[in-house]
């Protein structure tokens, strides 16, 4: 947890002992010039403060919440824009400001003691509800990024109960500190977490739609390094750098950090000349020491009134707005009401909902798991979906509702589904529903694949048994040559989300994990030969490795035609299989010395198309849009992996221009968006 709660506990503390010293220096400054009884007005302008940063982050919270998904990648990219603009300005402000703040705030109370009651609480409300309201923003983009908040509330509490600690004892002079020193190394680390910040937000507006280029990659290392270890882990809680980054977001990092920071470093230069400033607790001069104010002096204003109302009212003021606000947010979501969902009773508390996207808050009364889907009971088109709910467990379902008929149905497992009472709704725009998918639907697709695989399995057998027998014969320029042949002609079969079983990994399986990598004799099949061939290996050391793909090859040919085959799994192969190439042979992790990914990702291509082909009608059927995105992708990626091609060969991966790299995996990431609703549109509903 702590590398989701560093970045708020250095927030926190920074923050907090900003706002604690200014405090210091105001409750100092009073107790000096023998005004304690004005104490509380400063601590009404400090709970004001208080009061108004915890309701800005509970509007936040709320209406971020109310938004829809893209609104909501927006929403969250421009408020981590701002926190990065508030943050840096912060850091540049107490850079300058630190040696005279003491001098500065004492001379606004001074003027404030003249002035009564209402301004000596606007002056400690400003003082601290400035570093308030940054905290709370950027504690809010910190949790949002982390994807929780028990870390970031947990790293910002210790920073806040740290920085008072700090505060209590520099105005009790039990403490020293070089201040000047400090908001140094704390602005530093805060300029190189507002750089992640500001790189995040950036990739919020990309995936909202707001700003282009969010498939164009400046690097992708999830192929070499796995995001969910520690030290991935932990880089990406306090810098926010992850495995995988777009151009827009390094440019913009490195753009950040290297300006900001070179502008504050020389300003820390700059500035070493000038004196340091005095503790909060120090006695002033008797020459700065203030004049007595009589008793009689600054009459506070309004003091008929009841003490209370003043500090009641400062305080309520900006809980009373956020709450308005937040309620009239929750008040355009009225489908937001708990529907239950039972073995027996299905969408109780469905009422008739407003036209447009509500959220519907699923609550599983019955003792089964159940499916449950909103659809329109003539067609059965579902308009949205939750599976999996657990009894006793509540989940949102967000849909958009337009001009139809809408019905809750409930499909609890080993049950008999439950549709509840129909629901008229008028005055909406059309809402596309998903018609269902049943296994009848995907039984002549599958069967046009399984003959398609098997005819492709014949082939192979004949190609691999003619690199055996080059192999055999001691001529390894022509295997080289057939070797490439045969495995184009396996990675053209889609071998991707467990299509040939175990006998996958036996046939074209990487070393990855195996103790001696290439030398392992675990490590067996085509990259194997290939690592071979390419690496000067004899004839009798490779014989028995193409002997053993030749057997693997015969075996999955006699295995296939009785092997169980799940109908839903084809729709996932047609995103799986570009998946596989952009993180194996688009990273060069599957090139074992031939240099021919990209011959194996045009193969993966011609895969997916064969695939796209069969299942166009039941696309078309739903979504014609999809194929016709789908299809300018294909040609896209196809062209920029054909170019590769020359008349001496195909280009190593590692030979291709930087400029066309960065195109192909752009092209292919954008691709594989444009594939991700082929599953969802063709999956296998219950409700069907």
């Amino acid at each position: 947890m702590w590398d989701e709660a560093f970045p708020s506990f250095l927030i926190g503390l920074r923050e907090g002992l900003e706002a604690g010293l200014i405090v210091s220096i105001l409750v100092a400054t009073l107790v000096r010039a023998g005004q304690k009884g004005r104490l509380p007005q400063v601590w009404t302008g400090v709970a004001a403060a208080v009061a108004l940063s915890l309701s800005f982050g509970a509007v936040l919270t709320f209406t971020a919440a109310n938004l829809s998904g893209h609104a909501q990648e927006a929403f969250g990219g421009v408020l981590s824009l701002v926190a990065v603009g508030f943050v840096t300005a912060m850091v540049f402000w107490m850079r300058r400001s630190a040696r005279t703040l003491s001098a500065d705030l004492k001379e606004k109370v001074q003027a404030s003691l003249t002035m009564g009651a209402g301004a000596l609480v606007f002056t400690s409300f400003l003082a601290v509800a400035r570093e308030g309201l940054e905290t709370s923003l950027f504690l809010w983009t910190n949790a949002r990024t982390a994807g929780e908040s028990t870390g970031p509330l947990i790293g910002a509490a210790v920073g806040l109960l740290l920085s008072v600690g700090l505060c209590w004892g520099l105005y009790r002079r039990a403490l020293k500190m070089n201040l000047t020193k400090f908001f140094t190394i704390t602005g530093a680390g805060l300029i190189v977490v507002a750089a992640g910040v500001l790189g995040y937000g950036l990739r919020d507006l990309q995936e909202s739609g707001l700003v282009g280029g969010g498939s164009t990659y400046a690097f992708d290392l999830s192929g070499h390094l796995d995001a969910s270890s520690w030290y991935a882990t932990l880089v990406q809680g306090t810098l926010n750098l992850t495995v995988t980054m777009t151009v827009l977001q390094v440019v913009g990092y490195i753009a950040y950090l290297s300006i900001v920071m070179t502008l504050f470093v020389e300003g820390v230069r700059g500035g070493k000349a000038a004196p340091a400033a005095a503790p909060a607790g120090a006695k002033p001069s008797e020459a700065a020491k203030p004049e007595a104010v009589k008793p009689d002096a600054g009459k506070p204003v309004g003091a008929g009134r009841p003490r209370w109302v003043l500090p009641t009212a400062v305080i309520a003021v900006p809980v009373v707005v956020a709450g308005a606000v937040i309620a009239v947010s929750d008040g355009k979501q009225d489908g937001s009401a708990t529907v239950a969902v039972s073995e027996k009773e299905c969408g109780k508390g469905f009422g008739s909902p407003q036209p447009g996207q509500q959220v519907f808050q699923m609550h599983n009364t019955g003792d089964k798991v159940s499916e449950v889907y909103l659809v329109n009971p003539g067609s059965g088109a579902v308009y949205g979906e939750i599976e999996g709910l657990a009894p006793g467990t509540t989940r949102a379902l967000t849909a958009t509702i337009g001009s139809g008929d809408y019905a809750w149905r409930c499909v609890p497992t080993g049950g008999t589904s439950v549709t509840s009472a129909t629901v008229h709704v008028t005055g909406g725009a059309e809402v596309k529903a998903v018609k269902p998918v049943s296994e009848d639907d995907l039984k002549a697709p599958l069967d046009s694949y399984k003959d398609y695989v098997n005819k492709g399995l014949a082939t192979l057998m004949t190609q691999t048994q003619k690199i055996q027998a080059d192999v055999r014969a001691g001529d390894l320029a022509t295997a080289k040559a057939d070797w490439l042949t045969a495995h184009l002609q396996y990675a053209s079969l889609g071998a991707a989300y467990g299509t040939f079983a175990d006998l996958d990994k036996k046939i074209d399986g990487r070393p990855d994990g195996y103790a001696d990598k290439e030398q392992d004799p675990g490590f067996t099949g085509f990259l194997r030969l290939e690592y071979g061939l390419w690496h000067g290996r004899s004839a009798a050391d490779l014989t028995p490795v193409a002997d053993e793909l030749a057997q693997n090859v015969a075996k999955l040919v006699h295995d296939f035609p009785g092997q169980d085959f799940d109908p839903g799994d084809l729709p996932l192969r047609a995103h799986e299989i570009l998946e596989n190439t952009l993180q194996f042979e688009l990273t060069g992790d599957t090139d074992m010395g031939s240099g021919t990914s990209l011959a194996t990702t045009q193969a993966n291509l011609a895969g997916t198309q064969e695939l796209l082909t069969l299942l166009q009608p039941l696309l078309d059927e739903r979504d014609p849009q999809v194929l016709v995105r789908v299809n300018a992708g294909m040609k896209r990626v196809g062209d920029l992996v054909a170019a590769a091609r020359t008349a001496d060969g195909w280009t190593p991966l590692d030979k291709l221009p930087a400029d066309t790299r960065r195109q192909l995996n752009g092209a292919t990431g954008q691709l594989l968006e444009d594939l991700s609703p082929v599953p969802a549109l063709l999956e296998i509903r219950k409700a069907a």
